[in-house]
């Protein structure tokens, strides 16, 4: 038994697994534009599975500066990406139920390689919808570029740019830190524990 979870580590881990359950219902990330024209902003929400908000206001103004339409068809992960969070649920219920830090380990292994990939993945539709334009566009800049930010915040041309996690997104970041904070714990029980 000394490779096991505590009982409370079990818990814990069985909440964050299953608060991953909001993303079903939450957008994960969102993208807030500004301009003179617009101050109270345009904002895009996206969710695992669609995207909510502004976006037929954001595809028109787009439009002229050569930016390829956003649609949901554009993004092939969201067929899987409700298979993927429901795997780490079933992950992490697998984790509590059997209480191995081994399973535990590869639930954080698999949640920092899928995290980077995610990352990864949105860099680079940001840089393909930002750097491959309509060559008969309106309206050009000749070496500019409209690469929205991956996080934080970017200025293109008269927009200020915002990236950011949306709740769903929160709940993500909170579930995967939890998990890591229950390693860390009962890796520092079982350090305490060992025999001289």
């Amino acid at each position: 038994m000394k490779n096991k979870l505590s009982i409370s580590s079990r818990i814990l881990v069985s909440f964050a697994s299953g608060a991953l359950v909001a993303v079903f219902f939450l957008p994960v990330w969102r993208i807030d534009l500004f301009a003179p024209q617009y101050p109270e902003g345009l904002m895009m929400n996206i969710w695992i599975n669609r995207l909510s908000g502004d976006v037929d206001i954001i595809n028109g103004l787009n439009h002229y500066i050569g930016m390829k339409h956003i649609s949901v068809g554009m993004f092939p992960e969201f067929r899987f990406l409700p298979w993927v969070v429901a795997f780490f649920m079933l992950l992490g219920v697998i984790v509590a139920v059997t209480g191995s830090r081994k399973y535990l380990l590869y639930y954080l292994l698999l949640t920092v390689v899928g995290g980077s990939l995610a990352m990864v993945d949105f860099y680079n539709w940001g840089y393909d919808y930002g750097h491959n334009l309509d060559p008969n566009a309106a309206i050009q800049v000749p070496g500019f570029s409209y690469q929205p930010p991956l996080f934080g915040h970017k200025r293109l041309l008269n927009f200020d740019a915002y990236s950011f996690p949306d709740v769903g997104g929160w709940v993500v970041a909170g579930a995967s830190a939890l998990a890591f904070l229950v390693w860390l714990i009962e890796w520092y029980r079982h350090r305490k524990i060992k025999p001289l």
